[in-house]
Order: structure tokens, then sequence, then C-alpha cells
């Protein structure tokens, strides 16, 4: 029994800390992939079943803000590199829409393709998400709450806990957002 007691103590502790974690004023400029808070101010915070039941709706958009697989720097650099990323199934994928920059061309773009995504429709309801323990999609939800839509939703559980009991499909990066964003790069 006492060889248990530190065990149960370093689990109260670590959950305690987890659920801990404040919410910043602003958007999350650490590292994206560490304890997250358990509200999103202006958002609900949504479980899967919950999720489930918002993807049935059509007007519901769904947000994946997962970032891209990066090409191993011990890959040759003439080998072809052609990731797969999983998602959920009618999710759109908008990689790096969920980092903390204060980029302005950034903002920019994201208001352009969440606004063709809703028909500038501030009631429609938006998902976002990406991997647990990931601010990218607290950090994409806050900025949509920034931009004036009312009915945001942010899935904390991410694509894993999706995938734990549904089904998931190969996705592509939204062509408009990557244009959109290559170009902002570019005129930087």
């Amino acid at each position: 029994m006492w060889n248990l007691l530190p065990l149960a103590i370093l689990l109260l502790l670590t959950s305690a800390s987890s659920s801990q974690v404040a919410e910043p004023d602003g958007l999350w400029q650490g590292p994206m992939h560490s304890g997250t808070p358990n509200s999103l101010k202006g958002a609900s915070v949504i479980d899967t079943d919950t999720f489930a039941e918002l993807q049935r709706h059509p007007q519901t958009i769904v947000l994946d803000v997962a970032s891209a697989e990066k090409k191993p720097e011990s890959m040759p650099k003439d080998m072809p590199w052609m990731p797969i990323h999983r998602s959920i199934p009618g999710a759109v994928w908008l990689p790096g829409a969920g980092n903390g920059s204060k980029d302005l061309a950034l903002e920019k773009t994201l208001k352009a393709e969440i606004g063709a995504l809703t028909d500038h429709d501030f009631d429609r309801p938006i998902v976002t998400f990406c991997h647990p323990q990931c601010w990218a999609s607290w950090n994409a939800a806050k900025r949509l709450v920034s931009m004036g839509y009312r009915h945001v939703y942010w899935y904390p559980e991410g694509f894993e806990g999706w995938q734990s009991n549904h089904a998931t499909r190969v996705v592509e990066e939204e062509p408009t957002w990557k244009a959109a964003i290559r170009g902002a790069a570019e005129s930087e």
C-alpha cells in the first residue's frame, strides 16, 4: 500500500499542474507542444462527442491547424519528400494558422481564408484542432474570436482523440492557403 502512495501523489500533482495552466492574454508564443489551459475566453472547449455532434451539421467549418511535417535533414536533398497528413474527415488543413507570431501577413491571409470558408458569416460554427497538448489550435481559436466569430469551438483532444474512435482520412493543404502563405512570405 505504501509503495503506491508516492505514485498516487505524483499522479495527483501532475494532473493538478496540467489543469492549472493559465490562459495568456494574447496568443501563446512559447513551445507549441506543452500543457494547455482548460478554457479559452470567447470560445467553447469541446470533447469528442460534442465535436461529432457539431460535425453532423453541414454549416460547421472544421480547421486542422497542425504543422506540416518537415523533411528530415538526414534525407538526401535530391530524394523526393512526400509526407502524408491524416486528419478528421471534412477538415480544412491550414498548417501554420495557429503559430503564435503576430505576423500581419499571416493574420490578413487567415482572415481572408476564414472569410471565404464561412461566406463572411460570423455565426458559422468553427472548430479548431491539431494535437493534444498543442497550442496551435488554441491560438487559431483565439484568433477567430478576436476576428469576431461568435461560435468558435476548441477541440483540445486533437487528431489523436478523434482517431481513437472515429475514421480519419488523408488531406492536402488547402490550396488557396498554401498559395497565399507562400505569396505573403515572398512579399516580406
